[in-house]
């Protein structure tokens, strides 16, 4: 299956906001929660940022950023799995996709490296 990586990423932060909204908000999962919601959508907002990108150099640091908040993201999806036991098929596919996008991500970021180092 072919994805634009924008509308990708843009999928990915609705899925995750949805399933946000499904949890019942508790003291043990309150910071996760709002931490996740930050990150997961930092993914797609920073994209965006880096389709829109001045020069190759700004373009690269908003890839690299990309990748910062779709690791971050993996880590607050692993916390919640252990808080949401209950949620936990729902929380791997989330997973996935965070690491899916970070290995593109990262694809992108080594290669623009590559293409520095030729030059």
């Amino acid at each position: 299956m072919i994805y634009d990586l924008k509308d990708r990423t843009t999928k990915f932060s609705k899925d995750v906001l949805l399933f946000l909204k499904s949890l019942i908000i508790s003291p043990i999962n309150k910071n996760i929660i709002s931490q996740l919601a930050r990150s997961a959508t930092s993914v797609g907002a920073n994209y965006c940022e880096a389709i829109g990108a001045v020069s190759k150099n700004d373009f690269k640091n908003k890839i690299f950023l990309c990748k910062k908040e779709a690791q971050e993201t993996k880590y607050w999806l692993e916390l919640l799995a252990n808080v949401e036991t209950d949620k936990k098929d729902k929380l791997k596919y989330l997973w996935q996709e965070t690491h899916e996008l970070n290995l593109i991500f990262n694809k992108i970021g080594f290669s623009l490296k590559e293409k520095i180092k030729t030059k």
